[in-house]
């Protein structure tokens, strides 16, 4: 069986379910898609947030810098944004399950080299510089294969669910990052500040290996593959023009509508800001508060269970409470992510001062993330063209957070300032009494989260299918 062959979207079956049998088949197989697509992707996100967890210890002693930790966590984005797009459209063709369980297969082979690699740490500068490189080129190599879990996961909801459940579910798909960012925080921190930074990313690739087999257990490609009917048949939804039109017909129609390239500029601002806290969150609070590695992790950890809060209602809420209506609800968790991250990053406060803080804007940016990022792309296009509109989205978000990734890294580097004395210092301990200024690097965050969501309040009739 050659490549496309076994990766191209599957064939109906020729053996088909007993009429009696239909809808408990059709119920029980969605549930088990759904859910193992939704439980994989979050541990995708554990093989994706590792290096965030493992950066200070790396600071410290004086393995990397924060501006090559940000040229290394900018590989992962710029190559992801690129697979984002191609593979949206790709995964329009595809079978869900083997290309998503590809992906996740992959990247946690590439967080379990670098682990390994770790392992023969020495303090001569030529292993900084080699790991330096090999740093790069294999996260940018995660970030390809990272860009193969979103699609096919979202992808799964137009083959198995009507448009009338589709908000609701995506909501629920879209509190996956959050429950990977949780255990990445969480989890992956217990094990660097008790074993060190190389086993860190060791656990990130076993989780990575325990959601290949979740995917390969319970998800399934298309009804018409189990011997179902198609899902508008099965559910009774009226089918529309659409559905009968080539899938390259219809990408090109989602390539051609201002909407969704008005989502895909707000999707950019939204993922600097979300980006920022996951990447520098843990950093900025034991560099400019003073927490331990496990304290820091811990409020960027709790903070994820709101984010999985936000993201589940945001669907509800915008369905019921604001009656389809998708703006009122951005507006206001737009505010509320400003205010939020402005007192998380220009106040101080002790542990619960922050988890509050922390806690509120990952509920707001997780309304907000499930509204503009997706709920809007996806409402706006055919059901066929799904993974177009979400690598659209997709590039350019993935950009942007890139991008930020270079600055803020550079911003963080360039205010840091040098312990005055250093007589009889290491440089490990030169590099651990080294204050930054997270003062520039918050400014820009804060004001990329006003434009996240000014935008498509500006531009909301354009918006529309």
């Amino acid at each position: 069986m050659g490549i496309y062959s076994r990766y191209r979207i599957s064939k109906p079956s020729l053996e088909k379910v007993p009429d009696a049998q239909i809808q408990p088949k059709y119920h029980s197989l969605r549930s088990r898609t759904f859910w193992g697509a939704t439980v994989a992707y979050s541990l995708y996100y554990v093989c994706r947030l590792s290096l965030g967890v493992v950066k200070q210890p790396l600071i410290d002693e004086g393995i990397l810098t924060p501006a090559q930790l940000g040229l290394i966590g900018s590989a992962l984005l710029f190559v992801y944004a690129a697979g984002k797009f191609l593979n949206g459209f790709i995964a329009d063709y595809c079978n869900i399950r083997r290309f998503m369980a590809t992906g996740l297969l992959l990247s946690a082979v590439v967080n379990l080299l670098m682990g390994v690699l770790g392992l023969f740490e020495n303090n001569a500068g030529w292993f900084n510089l080699l790991l330096f490189g090999v740093f790069a080129v294999s996260w940018g190599i995660n970030g390809w294969v990272q860009s193969m879990g979103a699609p096919p996961g979202i992808i799964n909801l137009s083959r198995w669910f009507p448009l009338s459940k589709r908000g609701t579910y995506y909501g629920i798909f879209s509190a996956s990052p959050y429950v990977g960012e949780f255990l990445s925080f969480i989890l992956v921190g217990v094990i660097v500040g008790a074993f060190g930074w190389q086993y860190g990313f060791i656990f990130s690739a076993i989780c990575g290996f325990i959601g290949v087999t979740i995917i390969l257990l319970f998800v399934h490609d298309t009804p018409e593959s189990e011997g179902l009917p198609s899902v508008q048949t099965l559910t009774g939804e009226i089918p529309v023009k659409e559905d009968s039109m080539p899938t390259s017909e219809l990408q090109k129609m989602v390539l051609s509508h201002s909407g969704i390239w008005i989502i895909a500029a707000s999707s950019a601002f939204i993922y600097i800001v979300k980006y920022a806290v996951a990447g520098w969150g843990v950093l900025f609070l034991q560099k400019a508060k003073a927490f331990s590695l496990e304290s820091a992790s811990q409020i960027i950890a709790f903070s994820a269970a709101l984010g999985v809060l936000g993201t589940v209602t945001a669907g509800w809420l915008s369905d019921t409470v604001f009656k389809g209506d998708r703006i009122k609800p951005a507006i206001l968790s737009g505010v509320l992510v400003v205010l939020s991250l402005a007192a998380f990053l220009l106040t101080g406060g002790g542990y619960i001062e922050n988890v509050l803080y922390i806690s509120l804007f990952s509920l707001a940016s997780g309304v907000l993330y499930c509204i503009i990022a997706g709920l809007m792309a996806v409402d706006i296009v055919p059901r066929k063209a799904t993974g177009a509109a979400l690598g659209i989205v997709g590039i350019s978000s993935y950009v942007a957070a890139g991008i930020q990734d270079i600055v803020s890294g550079h911003l963080i580097e360039k205010y840091a300032q040098l312990p005055k004395v250093t007589e009889g210092l290491t440089q490990t301990q030169i590099l651990s009494a080294t204050v930054y200024d997270f003062l520039p690097a918050s400014i820009f965050w804060i004001v990329c989260s006003i434009v996240a969501f000014v935008l498509p309040v500006v531009f909301w009739n354009k918006m529309k299918r």
